[in-house]
């Protein structure tokens, strides 16, 4: 069972702490990895004391993250302490400093901007403590970071919103979280497009707070529906992830809006199912969050090995999910 640290002492955090194929990463940010195998980590992480931490356990996805990296580590005979501060990245920052106090052989950051706990992270790295990232982003000084290609999996479902879907007009609306890494390089990509497209108009971008991203959504989507409530002018909506998308969904359907189509990222179950249900919910980008985990957990490995890494961002495949092919 997942065991999620509450307490803010590092004596009591030292207490709890004691109680797949693939190939080396061969290069940086650009770099593409498949998913490793368990076998090949040559057992370098039997009997370490592992702090795998996040500030949104909440989130699906996070939580499919967390729960596999305990499993696959604790699978290779480590002990993992999984770390939910709830939102709070201040609070992150505090049990940082915790597990590098109380001497966690390592560290895998998930789901967050590691720019925001970087003085936290660099005592980290002074004490010899070595960061991965799931998921996450990359900063000097970590390990690696695993995660999709978020700039190209943006790209993607933008270009098949704006190409096939919308037929390169009408309006759009933005639902965003630009202070998650991943979810800012998509956005990216969607400014970026956008501004190619001189027959798409966006409405207005909306931040969704990642609590509850599916009920804000709705909410945030409800109000847009009653200021624009003729059929047609809203075209799309473009979700930075798969949650909003989902809370989209439902507050159009509830509406009887069903001529907007909304597009997200992560593969959701949910999502994949709304899609198969003809639902506005059109299309998905499916990370590979297992293969994420595989290449933490052989890379890890790997370092206790004694074997070398090559720092930097190492990425699983994604794939686009629409109606013929989510099954």
């Amino acid at each position: 069972m997942k065991r999620i640290l509450t307490g803010v002492l590092a004596a009591a955090l030292a207490l709890s702490l004691c109680a797949c194929g693939g190939t080396p990463a061969a290069s940086s940010a650009s770099s593409a990895a498949p998913a490793a195998s368990s076998a090949s980590s040559g057992g370098g992480l039997a009997g370490k004391q592992i702090s795998v931490m996040t500030p949104y356990l909440s989130s699906v996805t996070t939580h499919q993250m967390a729960d596999a990296l305990q499993a696959s580590l604790e699978g290779e005979g480590a002990s993992v302490t999984v770390i939910d501060t709830a939102n709070d990245f201040a609070a992150l920052a505090s049990r940082i400093e915790d597990v590098t106090a109380a001497q966690t052989d390592a560290i895998v950051l998930v789901s967050a901007d590691p720019s925001q706990v970087e003085n936290q992270l660099r005592e980290a790295f002074d004490a010899g403590v070595p960061v991965f990232g799931c998921d996450s982003g990359y900063i000097d000084g970590m390990q690696i970071n695993a995660t999709s290609d978020n700039r190209q999996m943006g790209e993607l479902i933008t270009n098949y919103l704006f190409n096939d879907l919308m037929g390169g007009k009408g309006t759009v609306v933005a639902l965003t979280h630009r202070p998650h890494p991943g979810v800012v390089k998509r956005c990216e990509a969607f400014d970026e497009l956008l501004a190619a497209q001189p027959d798409i108009q966006l409405i207005t971008e909306q931040h969704v707070p990642a609590e509850q991203p599916i009920n804000d959504a709705q909410d945030i989507v409800q109000n847009l529906l009653t200021a624009n409530p003729e059929k047609g002018s809203i075209t799309a909506i473009w979700c930075g992830w798969d949650e909003p998308a989902i809370g989209a969904a439902q507050a159009c359907q509830e509406a009887g809006r069903d001529e907007i189509m909304i597009v997200g990222v992560d593969g959701n179950e949910q999502a994949v199912s709304l899609i198969q249900a003809d639902t506005p919910l059109k299309a998905t980008v499916a990370q590979n969050f297992q293969g994420m985990v595989d290449i933490v957990a052989e890379q890890m490995g790997r370092y206790f090995a004694g074997e070398t890494i090559q720092p930097g961002e190492l990425y699983a495949e994604a794939t686009l999910i629409t109606k013929e092919n989510a099954g």
